[in-house]
């Protein structure tokens, strides 16, 4: 197919989902969940394009992918159909309006409902931001804030697949036991009193690898269809009698949201950056994690906010407030190293599994991507714009995360929303 050069959609007011961006979701529709792509505030409904002829110029396994409930056979189709897949889509949401009646395949957002577009076989968190990790070890370990490994291996854990919800679901209060408030006592099972949020990007992987067989750093990155945000809740006095020896368990695994949009890598192109410059007397990464190219050009500059609402702002019509910001480019290890390292012992990767980066924090206090941060572990709570304070997050309480993507003389990309409400826990289960 030839490349289309086009610049601009003949849907007017796209903003930050325009030509340049096209990300990938699914909606629900007549019993049915459909794949789509955004284009400004319209749903392309590709199921229906493929049923009607639209897109007969693609071959017959590529047409058959977009009928699919998921994106999954799309992914493991590999980046040469995403690539052909791109340009069509260019080519028929660009100017001028083709006369192919594309109208009749566009909905508006606001009328359909979104849904999941992957289905989540395998997903794991790391824990990529040096900032993050330096800040939590030094409210536990002040003296050794950082442990030896840290700086040698991108470090994770296997996390809960079935958990992961779309963005809107809401996210119920878990119950846990927590350590004992002093010696001699027992633990507590009990609702959560310290839920905290995690500002994340989800790595959506494409084609994966067979048992056995490593993927080099150098084709790491041809292996990640595209990102999407993520929100890893974290019930902090579970997790903190829990997590030694093993690590995160049920602290972590009764939700984790994510947004319904994926941006593909190709949109992400105009926005890499180099790597983060490591400080002076730091390793260098041993040769499995380390490649020149992946130096230069593997970190994206994708700026995350979170924001919070409450009963009570809502209530009044407030806006949401501001957290914290902070950037992808300050992460400590490449996409393309989360893969390299998570593969090097032979694991394989399935299309559609999520590579979440851990929590993303800036090098200031107000760039913090948790209230663990924010609040040092709620010993400071913060206080909030309307005269309410939080160590930790209260039943009815909406976190949102949102994510842009800008650069002087290109359109911004917007990678759309991660909300979740916490609704209150169970009745008592212990």
């Amino acid at each position: 197919m030839k490349l289309v050069s086009i610049e601009k959609s003949w849907i007017e007011n796209t903003n930050g989902f325009g030509l340049n961006h096209l990300p990938y979701g699914a909606f629900r529709a007549n019993g049915s969940t459909r794949l789509c792509v955004r284009i400004g505030d319209f749903v392309l409904d590709l199921a229906a394009c493929a049923a009607g002829g639209l897109c007969d110029s693609l071959s017959t396994e590529l047409r058959d992918s977009l009928t699919r409930p998921t994106l999954n056979s799309l992914l493991a189709l590999g980046p040469s159909a995403w690539q052909t897949l791109r340009e069509w889509l260019t080519s028929v949401l660009g100017e001028p309006n083709p006369d192919i009646g594309l109208d009749w395949y566009l909905h508006a957002i606001e009328e359909v409902e979104l849904a999941l577009p992957i289905s989540i076989g395998n997903y794991t968190d790391f824990y990529a931001s040096l900032h993050h990790a330096r800040r939590v070890g030094e409210l536990f370990r002040p003296d050794n804030p950082l442990l030896p490994n840290y700086k040698h291996i991108p470090i994770g854990y296997h996390g809960r697949a079935s958990s992961v919800v779309v963005s809107e679901s809401e996210v119920r209060r878990p119950w846990g036991q927590s350590r004992p408030t002093s010696d001699g006592l027992l633990p507590h099972f009990a609702p959560s009193v310290a839920l905290d949020y995690e500002v994340e990007l989800a790595l959506i992987v494409g084609q994966g690898n067979a048992l056995g067989e490593p993927i080099p750093i150098a084709e790491a990155g041809q292996h990640i269809f595209g990102v999407a945000l993520l929100n890893d809740w974290s019930a902090r006095d579970i997790q903190s009698w829990e997590y030694q020896p093993l690590g995160p368990f049920l602290g972590k695994s009764f939700a984790t949201s994510i947004s319904p949009w994926i941006t593909p890598v190709a949109a992400l192109e105009p926005f890499r950056v180099p790597s983060l410059a490591r400080p002076a007397g730091d390793p260098t990464p041993l040769p499995y994690l380390h490649d020149n190219s992946d130096q230069i050009t593997g970190a994206f500059d994708i700026r995350l906010t979170a924001s919070l609402t409450t009963e009570r702002s809502r209530a009044v019509g407030a806006t949401p407030m501001i957290l914290s910001s902070a950037n992808s480019r300050d992460l400590y290890w490449t996409p393309a190293q989360l893969i390299a390292h998570h593969t090097s012992n032979g694991c394989n990767l399935q299309p559609g599994d999520v590579l979440a980066t851990g929590t993303i924090s800036g090098s200031e206090r107000n760039s913090a991507g948790c209230l663990l941060e924010l609040t040092r572990n709620g010993a400071e709570p913060l206080q909030l714009p309307n005269g309410e304070s939080r160590a930790w997050l209260h039943d009815g309480d909406e976190m949102t995360l949102t994510a842009l993507c800008e650069r002087d003389g290109l359109q911004p990309l917007q990678l759309g929303t991660c909300t979740g409400r916490i609704i209150a826990a169970n009745s008592a289960i212990g």
